[in-house]
């Protein structure tokens, strides 16, 4: 398992949260989802066998929020 960490701008709406992270955990290979609603950061373990960090990043964006920076461990 890996974690990563998307760096986003602050969220707006708590709605947001409910949003990314139901959509992340929702993709194989996903084994949590935490959005920490303040800071704009969303922390993803994940089994980058089934998953990559891009495709992770792209559904972020998709839902409308971009991403800043990312830091894989």
């Amino acid at each position: 398992m890996k974690k990563v960490v998307f760096d986003l701008e602050p969220l707006s709406c708590p709605s947001c949260i409910k949003k990314i992270e139901g959509t992340l955990k929702k993709m194989d290979g996903v084994r949590e989802a935490k959005v920490l609603f303040h800071s704009g950061k969303v922390r993803v373990q994940f089994d980058d066998n089934i998953v990559h960090v891009d495709e992770l990043q792209k559904t972020i964006v998709n839902l409308g929020y971009p991403v800043l920076s990312q830091r894989v461990s």
